[in-house]
């Protein structure tokens, strides 16, 4: 099966259809809406069947058996956001406050894809590592942390330099100061909120109460947490599709470059993220959820963080650049591309890698 065949395979699944189903019902100005009480149970749901999954694999594999693969994605995921930074910075011409959010949004992961991921495998009737699921706990305030000390470090700069250039303080100083005021919530603040958050807190809490029960506990209710787990998914991207359907028209508001880097940095992310996992002895899907964790975009933690953290960011750019392109890119086009290429250099004895690449099939 070519990368083209798999990407229209993916696109006939029931997760993708229900996501594109709710665009099309925003779109219509469809009534449509997952009552509120069903929106909150769902993420909290999912995480904690993620997060059991998880907890279980830890107690097969053991904690050394992830301690490299977690090291190397917070190395990368930082790594990733200066990178983000400086593109968006120098390339597109960002504000400061702009560019942090936005390379913070896209070096955080998002618990979200993770799980369409996860069904996109069981799909293709293949398994990943579950010890994952912490990888991605870890992750989430790692990239915020890193944008929100940086920014107040690049402010209190611009401020300093002004007062050495001018010996005093004039009107642009002082918004500067005020900016600085605003954007410096302490990192204690930062960090207490990103781990606090109710995401972090349920996942972390499934981890670890998975690697209490492990597989024997975890039978009596793996009707719960491992037969309705798609069917979940499904549900909650109806209510993704409807947003995202309803952010449609702000697309063409966010310019052509942010649209080119919303789609063409999580490739990037993702396909050096497959290659790594592969070099560090992860399987073929272990491989291309690693690769999913670089190649997300945190559509629900970055506005929470963010609003708080750097006020001064739009987060029209943010929420839509995540959430109206990275989010549907990822779940119909780069997993099954991530998929692919994992394969080619899982089975690299059958299958030439350089072949593909010049064929632009990756």
């Amino acid at each position: 099966m070519d990368i083209l065949e798999l990407i229209q395979s993916n696109l006939l699944t029931p997760i993708v259809l229900f996501f594109l189903f709710g665009i099309i019902a925003a779109r219509i100005k469809s009534d449509l809406k997952i009552p509120d009480a069903i929106s909150e149970f769902l993420p909290i749901y999912l995480l904690a069947a993620i997060g059991l999954h998880g907890g279980i694999e830890m107690r097969n594999t053991g904690f050394e058996a992830m301690f490299v693969p977690m090291m190397v994605a917070i190395g990368m995921s930082l790594l990733f956001t200066l990178n983000h930074y400086q593109i968006l910075r120098r390339l597109g011409k960002f504000n400061l406050f702009d560019s942090y959010a936005l390379a913070s949004t896209y070096g955080a992961v998002g618990a979200v894809t993770f799980s369409v991921g996860l069904s996109f495998l069981k799909n293709q009737g293949v398994t990943s590592e579950g010890y994952l699921a912490a990888i991605l706990a870890v992750l989430e305030p790692v990239a915020f942390i890193l944008a929100i000390f940086l920014t107040n470090m690049a402010v209190s700069k611009q401020i300093k330099n002004k007062k050495k250039s001018l010996g005093e303080i004039d009107s642009s100083e002082s918004e500067l100061e005020m900016g600085v005021t605003e954007t410096k919530s302490n990192l204690k603040q930062v960090l207490h909120e990103s781990i606090t958050g109710k995401a972090i807190v349920i996942l972390l809490g499934s981890i670890i109460i998975g690697y209490i029960i492990g597989e024997e506990g975890f039978s009596s209710i793996s009707i719960v947490f491992d037969e309705l787990f798609t069917g979940a998914i499904v549900i909650f991207l109806i209510e993704m599709g409807i947003i995202a359907g309803q952010r449609l028209d702000d697309i063409k508001k966010v310019g052509v470059f942010l649209i080119s880097f919303s789609i063409i940095m999580p490739t990037f992310n993702g396909v050096i993220g497959v290659l790594v996992a592969t070099v560090l002895g992860l399987s073929l899907g272990g491989a291309v959820m690693f690769g999913l964790l670089l190649a997300s975009a945190s559509f629900i933690a970055a506005p929470a963080v963010l609003r708080h953290a750097i006020p001064q960011a739009k987060p029209s750019l943010y929420i839509t650049s995540a959430l109206g392109i990275t989010f549907p890119y990822n779940i119909i086009v780069l997993l099954p591309i991530m998929f692919m290429v994992s394969s080619v250099v899982h089975n690299e004895g059958s299958i030439d890698l350089f072949h593909y690449l010049s064929e632009g099939l990756i």
